[in-house]
């Protein structure tokens, strides 16, 4: 029996070692990247814009007839302006 460095792994240990190695810090960066996207729908996360949900909003009640076109463009803009 030979202890020490390769003597038991062979090539093929080798390459499942490595393959390993891949398939963790592949999973981490996933991981990572999803917990950045957010886990909401859309997947915004710190990339989207503040206004994206006000102005879905605004959409959805002038789709129902709850605001007339004017107040919607009126609101809209004042929702374009802010910081």
């Amino acid at each position: 029996m030979m202890y020490g460095w390769g003597g038991s792994i062979g090539i093929g240990g080798w390459i499942a070692m490595g393959l390993m190695m891949l398939l963790f810090w592949g999973g981490l960066i996933t991981v990572a990247i999803l917990l950045m996207r957010g886990n909401h729908p859309g997947g915004r996360g710190f990339y989207g814009s503040p206004n994206d949900d006000s102005e879905r909003i605004l959409n959805e009640r002038f789709a129902r007839g709850e605001i007339d076109e004017t107040e919607f463009n009126a609101r809209r803009a004042a929702l374009r302006r802010q910081p």
